[in-house]
This record gives C-alpha cells, sequence and structure tokens, in this order.
C-alpha cells in the first residue's frame, strides 16, 4: 500500500516543528512548509497527500490554499484545517468546500493523529480502487473489437442467443468469444467479468 506524505502548512515555526514531531514520532511520512505561498511555489510531486494547514498566514491564507488545492486536477490533497477560535466560521464554511476537517487551537495531539490516519486510510482506499481500475483497463485493450462487444454485452447481462443475435453470429460463436474474454480479463466467474465492467472508468478522486 502506498505510504502517503503529510504536509504541513504553518507559518508559526513552534507549531509547525510540534506537529512534524508528533507526526514522524508515529511513523508518519510528514514535511513542514512555512507558508501556502512556498508551497504552491513548488508543490510537492506528491499525486496524493493529506495536508495540515493553519487558516491565518500572512500572504495565501488558508481559505485560498483550499481553493487553489481544490482546483488542481492531478493532485489528491485532502485538508485538514488548524484554526484559532475567531477562524471557526469560516472553517465551517471551508468543510463545505471540501476540507476533511478543522481542529481549534491548541489542538488535541489524539484528534489529530485520528484525523491524519483516517485521511490516509482513505487516500490508501482510492489508491487501491484506481490501481485495480488502470489494471481493468490493460486488460481491457487487450481485448479484440469483437471481444470487447461480447465483454459490454455480458456486462450488461445479455445471455448468449441475445447477443448472438444483436452480432448476427451465432450462439456457439458467442460461447468462444466469451471463453477468450474471460481468459483475456483474468475473470473466474460472470460476476468477477460485472465487476470489473463497474470498475473501469477515471479515476477516483477524494473529497
Amino acid at each position: 500500500m502506498t505510504r502517503h506524505s503529510v504536509f504541513i502548512i504553518d507559518d508559526d515555526a513552534a507549531v509547525r516543528d510540534s506537529l512534524l514531531q508528533l507526526l514522524r514520532g508515529e511513523g508518519f511520512r510528514a514535511r513542514g512548509f512555512a507558508s501556502a505561498a512556498d508551497f504552491l511555489a513548488n508543490p510537492p510531486e506528491d499525486r496524493s497527500a493529506c495536508i495540515i494547514s493553519d487558516m491565518r498566514m500572512p500572504g495565501v491564507d488558508g481559505a485560498e490554499l483550499v481553493r487553489r488545492v481544490s482546483a488542481m486536477p492531478d493532485r489528491n490533497w485532502p485538508v485538514i484545517v488548524i484554526t484559532g477560535h475567531a477562524d471557526v466560521p469560516m472553517a465551517v464554511q471551508l468543510m463545505k468546500a471540501g476540507i476533511i476537517d478543522f481542529i481549534e487551537k491548541p489542538f488535541d495531539p489524539i484528534r489529530m493523529l485520528e484525523t491524519v490516519r483516517g485521511a490516509l486510510e482513505r487516500l490508501n482506499d482510492i489508491s487501491a480502487r484506481n490501481e485495480q481500475r488502470l489494471e481493468v483497463d490493460r486488460r481491457l485493450a487487450l481485448l479484440t473489437p469483437r471481444e470487447r462487444q461480447v465483454f459490454d454485452a455480458l456486462i450488461e447481462g445479455r445471455s448468449n442467443k441475445e447477443i448472438a443475435l444483436e452480432l448476427a453470429i451465432s450462439p456457439r460463436t458467442v460461447e468462444i468469444f466469451r471463453s477468450k474474454v474471460m481468459d483475456k480479463m483474468q475473470a473466474d466467474s460472470l460476476s468477477a467479468l460485472v465487476r470489473m465492467g463497474l470498475s473501469a472508468g477515471p479515476a477516483e478522486h477524494g473529497a
């Protein structure tokens, strides 16, 4: 399973270092950034990671960071916002906009760890489903045009006889194509083939 990074963005060095120590002490791969502007100017290469960001920062604040991160189509970076009491109304609005949680300062280390673990578990689930989807797409690419027609008809629930009528071929020929499809897709049952058909498609992204 992918080991995702945690990015900590806070202009308060003490808070940033405290979070780095907390997370690294629990085995997380964590990196710190002194400002959102620095983070966005040279964004990490990680396609999926968790961000912990302060709300109030000079220049690009936490709200602007969330907006910019959510606009990155090739990144899956769920955001946790840490905030002072005065920022709670804004944090609630940001939760509606897609952040996964906001934690008030001074933050509870246990809650912080639980929130980060939850975010990374969701990323791992998404990564696993995307890897499965890519593998299904790879297998689909091995099918001939006729085999793909049979595959599409099978996952729509059509019988061999119905497929034969639709494609103007004999039921016996459908059986031959069906066997080839099952073999190339590495499916041991029709239900497994249907699940593959349902999983095929564009990559998934988190909130």
